[in-house]
């Protein structure tokens, strides 16, 4: 894996693939920075090399060109979070973009408009790709969160390259992945949680083989316990997946993996934080209540599970962590997992809602590793080759 400690930029134009897809409010300002200051460490190597940089990104899903998903309103934002002031450019091909290009000096960033902007990123399009390699001299890709799909620019791009290599943000995603799944210490220790079984399946059948503990919570809970015969009061449910909880189950117990289930719920009798609630067994969920959180006996027993563990692995809240009745298994887990990191453990986050709850928890730091990319890690995690990464082999 050749990452940017393996060139030196000085005198030369990284292009970058970063990940800036962030969050905007109604003004046009970015409320959560952290996928711009996860980029800073690469951008900030190649300048203090002597090189310049070249950044392109999409944000949001724009129809065509739309002003609110212009990557000018984030411009100033990035020259904030890198310390240098980032030139933007209107454009992303073409004679502007070149010759914004040309006109870079060592030291200097360069913005390129959304890539969205165009049809031919998502296409793949070769010669949408061959134009935006010809704005730089090292092709560098640091964005994770885009690694699974196809398109121009993270994919295609490449084969117009002899030099390229991975940004110190991808090659840590990368890493942090490898550790789980191929070179972990044992005992292994996986958590999920969410709503759907559904969502999940390809995940378990791929880490089955890696893992000694699977620790399920969230919505997906309630499959597996009415597929063993419990009841579940009004309790999220997929019906047609009952069989295939109880195959986990099966495949589990073949493999040697230990399945750790809640044993009690917290429940009430409406989806909503002015909701009566009560704890009890997760199996005798009475009609019109619903399991809305683990409850205290499972937080025990899980919390001794992630203390005896050597690595975790964590994809998926535990209960309905938004709403703060129902946040509190979420919350212990997080801090279990953060006093066995504290205690040489490794532990890696990811997925959309689990890494939102370490984030609204500070246990972002507490922990080993917080993926950027939810699809992403999850394709990895289904065993899947991403092309992102692919193509920076050939």
């Amino acid at each position: 894996m050749r990452t940017i400690d393996d060139y030196n930029f000085q005198n030369k134009i990284a292009l970058i693939r970063v990940d800036f897809n962030v969050p905007l409010n109604d003004d046009l300002e970015v409320t959560d920075a952290s996928r711009i200051e996860a980029a800073k460490p690469t951008i900030t190597k190649i300048l203090e090399d002597g090189g310049s940089a070249i950044l392109m990104s999409h944000l949001g899903r724009p129809e065509g060109v739309e002003q609110k998903f212009s990557l000018e309103n984030i411009a100033g934002k990035v020259s904030e979070i890198i310390g240098v002031r980032v030139k933007f450019v209107p454009a992303c091909v073409g004679e502007v973009a070149k010759e914004a290009a040309v006109e870079l000096q060592p030291g200097e960033v360069l913005l390129l408009e959304n890539l969205r902007f165009h049809p031919e990123e998502k296409k793949g399009d070769e010669e949408f790709a061959k134009d935006l390699a010809s704005l730089g001299d090292i092709y560098v890709n640091d964005a994770f969160g885009t690694a699974h799909r196809a398109h121009a620019s993270t994919t295609v791009v490449a084969k117009y390259f002899d030099d390229k290599c991975f940004g110190y943000l991808m090659a840590k995603e990368i890493e942090s992945l490898e550790k789980v799944l191929g070179n972990s210490e044992k005992p292994v220790t996986a958590i999920l949680g969410g709503a759907k079984v559904s969502t999940k399946i390809t995940v378990i059948e791929n880490i089955l083989d890696k893992i000694d503990h699977l620790l399920i919570g969230g919505g997906m809970t309630y499959t597996f316990i009415k597929a063993r015969g419990g009841e579940i009061g009004s309790s999220l449910i997929e019906d047609d997946k009952q069989e295939l909880a109880l195959k986990i189950l099966k495949s589990a117990e073949n493999k040697g993996v230990k399945v750790h289930l809640p044993v009690d719920s917290v429940i009430a009798d409406s989806f909503s934080e002015l909701a009566s609630t009560e704890v009890v067994p997760v199996d005798e969920i009475p009609e019109g209540w619903m399991g809305l959180d683990i409850g205290p006996e499972t937080i025990k027993n899980f919390g001794h599970v992630i203390e005896e563990s050597k690595t975790i692995l964590w994809n998926g809240p535990l209960g309905v962590f938004e709403m703060k009745p129902f946040a509190k298994g979420t919350i212990a887990i997080g801090e279990y997992i953060a006093s066995a990191t504290k205690s040489g453990a490794f532990s890696l986050v990811g997925g959309g809602d689990s890494v939102a709850a370490v984030k609204k928890y500070n246990l972002e730091d507490k922990v080993s590793y917080v993926s950027t990319g939810g699809g992403a890690m999850l394709e990895m995690l289904e065993g899947k080759s991403l092309p992102g990464i692919e193509a920076m082999k050939k």
